[in-house]
């Protein structure tokens, strides 16, 4: 293993690399950050409880709301708190029939659910989803906590590095940030700061700030053979940039997982950060600004226009407000008071161009979609039309909900299913899912509203199917009623517990069939009591009649010979 000193110098190298990589995204960042959202976006390490960020350059909020409009759209058709957006499924079918393994794997499903309630998951989610919209990539650490199992460490863009493996999947991310030498001296202990951290700690300066930097990436030194946090897949390691300490780290523990969210909007080739919708729409947002200063502007020339006053005027300048008295002697058509140049700008027609722009920039944030319905003003709409048209957007937006499920929600799930593990909060598995693996099923409005494209091919087969059955009746057998049934309630996530499995169905089918046949028996014992009496009655003497009663009630019809 590499001596400290080398490996310090290695991560500190790899530190300054990843700062250029990132260097030609940041002046991209800072525009959006200036004209869409101010409060968000660290590009200098002291950037920190910034109040002087202010919405100087917006005269316009429409982007603003988009981007709100967004995030808000995103959480609640993605990963909604008032309702279940994913369950746990397995690959074998056969076995997910079993009513011993539904039932786990949704109870699991729901602990995970209540793990996410009680932590601050959601609130992470709902600024990495404007994080996404804003600069097209968003960031959180995800860390054990002994109260609610998991717990957010969100990060916003420009105070955090990215690295990609050879798959293009995220594995690395770098920050540097700011510690007060009090949260120093109380997360890494007095002995593992520097000599000028111990000194301000002794001083009692415990509020002053210090630079730190937090390195996550794979640890390519390692001894699989141990298991302690040091020689752990990933490696998680704090340390001060400053020189005076050189040779020591501040904090050095591992992960079996890569312990951060990192979901990109969109990603072009092999690029590290992701493009966004903010991205795509600053020009409509920037004209929009500047429209708005002139519209600003045009209205102040019509309003208060600047005035060519003669010069008898000049000690009257108070009374040419509203009600003013000026006493001058050229009063007349040409001696008053006209303003220098005349403005007569159309506003009607700015307006249109104002409002043409703020529908492109609602566009980008897919507004028309998740406000659709109270957005539609017309008269006469139908539930399938607005149907179709919702099912035509989610389309659009299908590439980068796969992403992502793929990026951000499948790891976030899976982290907090180990934590729940290792907390042995998680009901106890039945013997059959005994070396099986997991997988996630996501089941949230958006994903429901994707498999609905699906499911109407199934209804118009099932509609032309119900139509031919009418000249053939006997077509139905062709189609399998309950398999049709468990597909449905795949793909609009139903609860597992309201459909019955097939090994159950089948019992109760059976004994459906036995009663039935019980039925039948016993209606048919009188007529049996009868014949066994007309039996009774027959003159055994005549041993052919007899003979052929007999024959007739056990199901052959033919007389005997001796009867012929």
């Amino acid at each position: 293993m590499d001596e400290p000193i080398n490996r310090r110098q290695r991560m500190l190298a790899r530190k300054s690399a990843l700062t250029t990589e990132r260097s030609s995204w940041i002046p991209h960042w800072r525009e959006i950050s200036d004209y869409q959202q101010p409060r968000a976006g660290r590009y200098f390490v002291t950037d920190r409880n910034r109040g002087d960020k202010r919405s100087n350059n917006i005269l316009d909020n429409t982007a603003v709301f988009g981007i709100r409009t967004l995030a808000a759209g995103m959480m609640s058709g993605m990963t909604s708190p008032a309702r279940p957006w994913f369950r746990m499924e397995i690959e074998d079918k056969d076995l997910m029939e079993s009513a011993a393994v539904k039932t786990w794997l949704h109870e699991s499903a729901g602990v995970l659910r209540t793990i996410f309630s009680a932590s601050n998951t959601y609130r992470a989610l709902h600024m990495m989803y404007e994080e996404l919209g804003l600069f097209g990539t968003a960031a959180s650490i995800v860390l054990p906590d002994f109260d609610n199992v998991i717990h957010h460490y969100p990060l916003t863009v420009g105070e955090y590095m990215l690295a990609t493996n050879s798959k293009g999947v995220v594995d690395t991310l770098c920050r540097e940030f700011q510690m007060t030498v009090g949260q120093m001296v109380e997360q890494f202990g007095l002995e593992k700061c520097s000599i000028s951290v111990q000194n301000l700690y002794d001083r009692k300066a415990l509020d002053t700030w210090v630079d730190v930097v937090h390195m996550i990436e794979p640890r390519r030194d390692r001894d699989v053979r141990k298991k302690d946090g040091k020689n752990k897949k990933f490696a998680s390691i704090y340390m001060e940039p400053g020189k005076d300490n050189y040779d020591k780290f501040l904090g050095e523990s591992g992960f079996d997982h890569f312990p951060a969210l990192a979901p990109r909007w969109a990603v072009t080739g092999n690029d590290v950060y992701g493009s966004s919708p903010g991205m795509d729409c600053l020009g409509d947002v920037k004209q929009l600004q500047h429209q708005q200063l002139r519209k600003g502007q045009a209205i102040d020339y019509q309003v208060n226009p600047p005035l060519a006053v003669p010069v008898g005027y000049k000690e009257a300048k108070g009374s040419r407000l509203p009600g003013g008295v000026m006493y001058v002697d050229n009063v007349g058509t040409t001696g008053g008071i006209k303003s220098a140049f005349e403005v007569n700008l159309n506003l009607q027609h700015l307006n249109l161009d104002i409002n043409d722009v703020r529908e492109r920039i609602r566009q980008a944030y897919y507004a028309d979609l998740f406000l659709m319905i109270s957005s539609d003003t017309r008269s006469g709409t139908t539930a399938t039309e607005i149907a179709q048209r919702q099912e035509e957007k989610l389309l659009m937006l299908g590439p980068v909900l796969e992403r992502l499920q793929n990026e951000l929600l499948s790891p976030l799930i899976d982290t907090a299913f180990r934590y729940a593990s290792d907390a042995g909060i998680l009901p106890p598995p039945p013997d059959e899912l005994q070396g099986m693996e997991l997988k996630v099923e996501f089941i949230s409005v958006l994903a429901q509203a994707q498999r609905a494209v699906a499911s109407q091919g199934i209804d118009r087969w099932l509609g032309t199917v119900g139509q031919l059955a009418r000249l053939k009746s006997d077509i139905l057998d062709k189609v399998d009623f309950d398999q049709a049934i468990d597909d449905y309630g795949d793909m609009f996530g139903v609860n597992p517990k309201l459909i019955v499995p097939d090994d159950a169905v089948s019992k109760v089918r059976a004994a459906r069939a036995q009663a039935q046949q019980a039925a039948q028996t016993a209606a048919s014992m009188p007529a049996a009591a009868a014949a066994v009496k007309t039996v009774g009655d027959t003159n055994l003497g005549n041993v052919s009649e007899a003979k052929d009663l007999m024959s007739s009630l056990m199901g052959y019809g033919a007389p005997s010979a001796s009867s012929v």
